[in-house]
């Protein structure tokens, strides 16, 4: 029997999200969470399944029984690191709640789980709408790589931090490796041309002026820069970690070969030193037209509540990268901003995290009639 109330519970959801920030689960390491989320969701009578990602490690996926979902609500529980390992937990003060995975993205997997869970025990239990909690999209995206194995859904929902933004379009990826390796010799023989260190400098600031005069609508970070432990000696080997994000229609194929070009020009002013280039990863961006039965659905669901609808690309790299070259049509909308992600400070307001659980139930509803 549907009951008429499916309204959100506030003090619920404060109480899921202080759990999920109090269990730390970064990338590769989360036992704990999915045990307890495993638990949670079947207390509360959900059909949640496990799927295996590795040995200790798993998706869980709730799809009603003898139902066609048309759309993912996808959440993804790991975080990165703890920047500081004896202060990460849930901190609440007035409406602001802080602490690791506050925007990045416990607070948007709360607030799925709040909006399925209350159209679940409305009544709803032929939902046309799967709930999926994922692992390691920090790191390795095997949670998202294991459920395109085995499940399609024409539609998914990421809860990534957009400020309840709707994001159509997805910036694209590169990871990039450079290595330079040389010879180790005595520091007082060190030259210019020999040394690993030397070349790797003189190699990313020919990729940081390329990036800024030829591609300034792209975004790098240097992200790790690496040597060996030489002591009094030229070091042989240095490494240098890239990550490029670039707007969606960016032509990825030729900024890697031209990334690939400005290496083989340093290799050949410093032929002492083998300088190379890996792109461990490429993922293209993408970016859905205003139009399609769960745009449309959306779009209604902003008006209903008075929010303007001003879609906007998502800058960086996600999970719905991989949805997308796997036949899926990722929108990213979710709670939190994307400049307080991974950042020490990490916060978010505990009123956008109620207003995207009740844009999620809403937009449910306007699916199911």
């Amino acid at each position: 029997m549907i009951k008429q109330n499916s309204a959100i519970d506030p003090k619920r959801l404060r109480r899921l999200l202080l759990r999920l920030m109090d269990i730390y689960s970064p990338s590769g390491k989360e036992e704990e969470i999915l045990a307890y989320l495993h638990g949670h969701l079947k207390k509360k009578g959900l059909p949640v399944i496990r799927q295996e990602v590795d040995d200790s490690r798993y998706n869980l996926i709730v799809v009603p029984p003898d139902t066609d979902a048309r759309v993912a609500l996808i959440g993804h529980l790991d975080t990165v690191v703890a920047y500081d390992l004896e202060n990460y937990g849930y901190e609440e003060q007035d409406d602001l709640v802080s602490g690791l995975g506050a925007a990045d993205m416990k607070s948007g997997c709360a607030a799925m789980i709040e909006a399925y869970l209350s159209l679940w025990e409305a009544g709803h239990r032929q939902l046309p709408v799967a709930l999926v909690m994922v692992v390691g999209e920090e790191e390795e995206g095997d949670g998202a790589e294991r459920l395109m194995e085995a499940y399609h859904f024409p539609w998914a929902i990421l809860a990534e931090p957009t400020d309840l933004c709707p994001c159509l379009s997805c910036y694209g990826y590169m990871e990039v490796q450079l290595s330079a390796k040389g010879k180790r010799v005595h520091a007082s023989l060190a030259s210019r041309d020999q040394n690993p260190i030397e070349t790797m400098l003189g190699l990313l600031l020919h990729i940081s002026h390329y990036m800024v005069n030829d591609r300034p609508e792209g975004v790098y970070n240097i992200r790790n820069l690496l040597s060996t432990q030489a002591g009094f000696a030229v070091p042989d080997w240095c490494e240098a970690w890239l990550d490029v994000h670039l707007p969606p229609h960016a032509p990825i194929g030729d900024i890697s070969l031209e990334l690939e070009e400005i290496v083989d020009r340093v290799q050949k002013e410093s032929p002492q030193v083998d300088t190379s280039i890996r792109l461990a990863t490429i993922e293209a961006g993408y970016e859905l037209p205003e139009r399609g039965s769960v745009v449309e659905a959306l779009q209604a669901t902003y008006s209903r509540h008075s929010l303007a609808w001003e879609p906007q690309p998502f800058p960086s790299h996600s999970d719905a990268n991989q949805l997308w070259a796997s036949g899926v049509k990722p929108i990213l909308l979710g709670p939190g901003q994307l400049d307080k992600a991974h950042a020490p400070e990490e916060s978010i307001s505990f009123q956008q995290v109620v207003d995207a659980a009740e844009l999620y139930r809403d937009l449910i509803l306007s699916l199911i009639f």
